[in-house]
């Protein structure tokens, strides 16, 4: 059932305002049945639209279980995460928030798709977007699977989706391929340069493997003459490498967003910021599992129009909204 109006506080969440309460749905257990709303403390137990992650509510905190269509589920604290400017560090996300190429990587997802089903005119369905954008290369391909090919595996369609995607980067790096396949977002150079201008630290965070986020970065910086974003940002902490026969691989497949760990690696580890200057950390995000992560990384989050936010069920853990970046830079410079 939906939650309503309720306006009882949630820890970590706080009220829920009405015009977003129908965001969230309330369920008597969680998918695992490991816990139970009026059970051992448990006061309700919440989930968005998309049912991908899950909160538990107790009186004096609120756990939320994170789903892995890969089968490795986990349980983090939800945090306080109000915010105070100016801020110490922005965190942003790239596909969607910092660069458009969602269109091309669902492609890709499509293509390798098309492979595994020998049937080069498959197309995806509108009703497949919110499973193919946002989450692990993994996880968007084992959906597929599930929904389009059971027989297969998804051992199998990574093979596809790397063999693509190499060819594919090839040819746009030899200017070939795909026109404008990686695009900056509106507003980006200006809200990077008065960042910058302001001392304000920058990480980039992305649930994309290396080989596949370096190349969107080099063509978003190229287009706007920013020279080297080696240089200019403070860290960038992607999912890794591919595990492959002879290459050394990362745990980034099996805990990227919605986990927190990207997030947190970058402000923590990344920047230097320790954990009791959260409140000095605002993320941004145009997805569901990005938004999800900023917040158990213990950060107030963002959301940037033209993603999933919406129609995943999230806005209530956003601490605002906004459609470009620029528009929210008095509230990163403090001048609200």
């Amino acid at each position: 059932m939906n939650l309503g109006t309720s306006n009882l506080p949630i820890p970590g969440i706080g009220v829920i305002p009405p015009d977003v309460s129908s965001d969230f749905i309330e369920v008597a257990h969680t998918f695992d049945g490991s816990f139970a709303a009026g059970q051992e403390g448990v006061r309700r137990i919440l989930t968005p639209l998309d049912r991908k992650v899950e909160f538990i509510v107790f009186a004096d905190k609120t756990l939320a279980y994170v789903k892995s269509a890969m089968g490795y589920p986990a349980l983090y604290p939800l945090l306080d995460a109000s915010f105070r400017g100016p801020a110490d560090a922005v965190l942003m996300d790239l596909d969607g928030t910092s660069v458009h190429s969602e269109e091309f990587w669902i492609w890709i997802i499509q293509q390798s798709t098309a492979r595994l089903l020998d049937n080069p005119k498959f197309e995806l369905e509108d009703e497949d977007l919110p499973h193919v954008s946002g989450h692990s290369v993994s996880e968007h391909l084992q959906y597929c699977i599930g929904k389009y090919c059971p027989d297969k595996n998804v051992e199998e369609a990574r093979r596809h989706y790397f063999a693509i995607t190499h060819h594919e980067l090839a040819e746009i790096a030899a200017g070939r391929g795909r026109p404008n396949a990686f695009k900056p977002t509106p507003g980006l150079k200006e809200f990077l340069l008065e960042l910058k201008a302001n001392k304000i630290a920058i990480g980039l965070v992305t649930s994309g493997l290396h080989e596949k986020a370096w190349p969107e970065i080099l063509s978003a910086f190229r287009t706007m003459e920013l020279g080297d974003p080696l240089e200019f940002y403070d860290a960038i902490i992607s999912a890794g490498h591919a595990v492959r026969k002879g290459q050394a691989g990362t745990l980034g497949e099996l805990a990227p967003k919605p986990h927190p760990w990207l997030y947190a690696e970058t402000a923590r580890i990344g920047l230097g910021i320790p954990v009791e200057r959260r409140h000095r950390v605002i993320g941004f995000e145009d997805s569901s599992a990005g938004v999800v992560s900023i917040r158990l990384a213990g950060f107030a989050a963002v959301g940037v129009g033209g993603g999933n936010i919406e129609r995943s069920g999230v806005r209530p853990l956003l601490h605002r909204a906004i459609g470009t970046l620029p528009e929210a830079l008095p509230l990163v410079l403090g001048r609200e």
